[in-house]
């Protein structure tokens, strides 16, 4: 009897699933950076005890997206302009690393599952929907990532994209023309169907950069009121 076709059921602890949710809270701002966590009201609302959910925030800690401050707490970590810059300096090595995998394998499969998300993403921006835009987006990233085959790059870029997700909620009050955002990531995919590692490095570091300059713009004056 062969059973090398199964695969072990996956068991997740309460503790990871509660992680999970912590995890997309502050991901969707709902928690945004400076946010004090509480035990209390986080494990009724949760419906878990405090054991699990002490223990998915130290996991959060570990991560890097909670802060424990002694006496005080745990606090969803702040982000400056530093941050905002080594976290898209960060996504550009690992989304080049990723890339160069797919152009060494079977590079117009890749490109074809690309070319939907980029419809996907086209389709999001046409709708208007800032929250659409910013979901297709993050899972264009993610295939590109995870398409490659490597688990440890997946697991960097997961990290990467909440804390990004984390910069836009917070700092983001400038976002990109639609028709520009499609063409940065229909240029990815155009890179990696050509196998061409060069066009990959370009259109990633003038995706980053981009991304970056408008996160970090000053927001624009409210209108003056007349007197």
């Amino acid at each position: 009897m062969d059973l090398s076709s199964l695969e072990p059921v996956e068991r997740r602890s309460t503790a990871a699933i509660v992680a999970d949710r912590l995890r997309d809270a502050i991901m969707q701002g709902t928690f945004p950076p400076g946010t004090q966590l509480g035990e209390v009201e986080l494990a009724a609302r949760l419906g878990v005890s405090r054991g699990p959910l002490r223990e998915a925030m130290q996991h959060l800690v570990a991560e890097g997206l909670l802060r424990s401050e002694r006496h005080r707490g745990l606090f969803v970590r702040d982000l400056d302009a530093a941050d905002v810059r080594d976290i898209h300096h960060a996504r550009a090595s690992v989304e080049r690393a990723a890339g160069l995998l797919l152009i060494e394998g079977d590079r117009a499969a890749a490109a074809d599952r690309l070319d939907a998300a980029v419809a996907g993403l086209a389709a999001a921006a046409a709708s208007g929907d800032p929250v659409a835009v910013a979901d297709a987006d993050q899972a264009f990233h993610a295939l590109l990532v995870a398409a490659s085959g490597s688990p440890r790059l997946r697991r960097m870029a997961d990290n990467l994209l909440v804390e990004t997700r984390m910069c836009l909620a917070a700092l983001q009050d400038n976002p990109p023309p639609p028709a520009g955002l499609v063409g940065e990531h229909q240029a990815l995919a155009d890179a990696i169907r050509a196998g061409d590692p060069e066009a990959l490095t370009r259109a990633l570091d003038a995706h980053m950069a981009d991304a970056v300059t408008r996160i970090l713009s000053p927001r624009p004056a409210p209108p003056a009121i007349p007197a």
